[in-house]
């Protein structure tokens, strides 16, 4: 079996034992792993993971919607100005989160939508990130309606008229730790839409599954996951591992 973990920060936090984090990460199946940046200031650890581990490590370039700045103009010109590095393999994270403010919204949708123009200009896939914003977010989304524009809402957390629209739109919703809590809408709208749109990923260093939930999340836990979805669409985790590592692959 083999395994993608579509979303995994693996930099900044594994400094002290990166080697041993990606060993248990392809051992346990999981070959590929999406690097998702949050500022220009993420690069140089994502590039660096990437080189030094080409066949496994993947990065993407991007602003996080809870670390724009003053000068996001600039902090947008620089990040576009690595994005025909060809070591990157999408845009992201990308979006909208009005979790704990919403003075910042109408930055965040102007952002939001360059980079969406950005994937648009450059046939690339996008990760994006939306907590606590899906209306306004999907109203951006929808302007790019018949684009051609593909991706990954990350750590999906909209309901199932949300995730509807998205499959139908395209996109893939990322299954995380979380569907292994006990109590989670995010079963029954998986179970609604379809293995086929559906991504998995760790989100680490956060949202562990169950059994290591509060701990320190890792890509090597990516199995925990599948086993969950398996167990949730009734079939082997061996095809959960085959049709969503065919979903990433098929967005490039």
């Amino acid at each position: 079996m083999e395994f993608i973990d579509s979303h995994g920060h693996l930099y900044k936090e594994y400094y002290e034992d990166f080697d041993e984090v990606v060993s248990r990460a392809v051992n346990a199946g999981v070959t590929k792993v999406i690097l998702p940046c949050v500022t220009s200031q993420s690069l140089k650890d994502i590039f660096d993971a990437a080189d030094k581990y080409p066949q496994h490590l993947f990065p993407l370039v991007g602003l996080h919607p809870t670390d724009i700045p003053e000068d996001y103009e600039r902090e947008l010109a620089v990040l576009e100005g690595w994005l025909d590095d060809p070591r990157v393999v999408g845009i992201g994270e990308i979006g909208m989160d009005l979790y704990h403010t919403t003075e910042t919204r109408d930055v965040q949708k102007i952002v939001f939508a360059h980079q969406l123009e950005w994937a648009c200009e450059r046939h690339l896939p996008v990760s994006m990130h939306i907590r606590s914003a899906y209306p306004d977010a999907l109203e951006i989304l929808k302007r790019f309606s018949g684009s051609g524009l593909k991706g990954i809402l990350h750590c999906f957390s909209g309901g199932i008229q949300e995730a509807q629209w998205a499959v139908k739109e395209g996109y893939l919703l990322g299954v995380g730790g979380v569907v292994t809590f006990k109590n989670n809408k995010l079963q029954d709208i998986i179970k609604e839409v379809g293995l086929e749109h559906i991504a998995l990923e760790t989100d680490c260093p956060f949202l562990a599954p169950v059994p290591y939930r509060g701990t320190r999340n890792e890509s090597a836990y990516i199995p925990i996951i599948a086993q969950k979805v398996a167990d949730i669409f009734e079939c082997p985790i061996e095809h959960v591992a085959e049709v969503t590592t065919a979903n990433v692959l098929a967005l490039r």
